[in-house]
């Protein structure tokens, strides 16, 4: 049996011969002529080499070989059905697998949105990818993701961005800080503080920076640390000062005091970003419908 000269057309007409035991029949179910059937079975006889059918009466019932192709083209057929089944699922965004690249203050939030949308889908896969907005562009850029998430994103003509959440950034310093208990503070009076600040690149950086030069001010004692979480353990440590997301702030557990500075808390957000050219569009759409639709503060609505 060669194999090579067997098609999926062929096994579905012997299929429907052997369930309706007639060529009428199965001529009328197909929408073919019995002569097409007939020489179609002829066909298949001859790639296997024996005969497959014979007639009883006016019955056409599988030889012992006839029986053995039957359940092979049965399986075939089923399986064919089943992955068509799958492919247009995977088609229509519900089935599969979406990466989402993240920057590293996002963790703390995103994981909910994740949650929630299996819930709604829960035969796709969600892989996360955290890393500093450097490492997330560079992600981007190389279209490695199907989405990312920033808070400053790329500005360039493939990306598709819409805000979803609120992302304000927050000035800590410790609890036993003299500037706790005041109701409000000026800026001014916190310059020569010592600040730890995220690395140059880093989003929350660059919104800080840009706060600091539009009003002017200086620091006279910046300390880098590239994450977060050390950032916040140092400031309860009584380090310094630092600004912060509210996220980081909000879901730490290290003992920490939110001044009331002028132009604080600084405002922000995150956003959903996706490139115009990747190919899992409607899966994209799915998560963004979530998200968009969540119960999580967005600045606008």
């Amino acid at each position: 049996m060669d194999l090579r000269h067997v098609n999926f057309r062929l096994l579905e007409v012997f299929t429907q011969v052997i369930e309706h035991q007639s060529i009428s029949s199965a001529a009328r179910q197909l929408h073919l002529t019995q002569p097409t059937i007939s020489a179609q079975i002829k066909r298949l006889e001859d790639i296997c080499g024996t005969k497959i059918l014979f007639q009883q009466g006016r019955q056409m019932l599988p030889t012992i070989a006839g029986k053995e192709l039957y359940k092979a083209a049965g399986d075939t057929i089923r399986r064919m059905r089943e992955c068509g089944e799958k492919i247009a699922a995977i088609e229509s965004g519900v089935v599969g697998e979406l990466t989402i690249a993240l920057v590293n203050t996002a963790q703390y939030v995103v994981p909910q949105l994740v949650a929630e949308f299996n819930r709604f889908f829960p035969d796709i896969q969600v892989k996360l990818r955290i890393g500093n907005r450097e490492a997330t562009l560079q992600r981007y850029f190389h279209n490695k993701d199907d989405l990312y998430i920033f808070s400053h994103p790329p500005t360039d003509s493939n990306a598709d961005a819409q805000a979803f959440m609120r992302n304000q950034l927050v000035l800590i310093a410790p609890q036993d800080h003299w500037a706790g208990n005041q109701s409000e503070i000026d800026f001014y009076a916190l310059q020569n503080e010592r600040f730890l600040v995220r690395e140059p690149g880093s989003a929350t950086a660059m919104v800080f920076d840009t706060w600091l030069a539009g009003q002017g001010l200086h620091l006279s004692q910046r300390v880098e640390v590239e994450s977060n979480e050390a950032i916040r353990v140092s400031v309860a440590a009584g380090s310094g000062l630092a600004v912060l997301s509210e996220h980081i702030v909000e879901h730490g557990s290290d003992p920490v005091s939110i001044l009331k500075a002028k132009g604080f808390p600084l405002p922000g957000q995150w956003y959903l970003v996706s490139r115009r050219d990747n190919l899992n569009q409607r899966m994209v759409h799915h998560f963004r419908e979530i998200a968009l639709g969540s119960s999580l503060p967005v600045e606008g609505k």
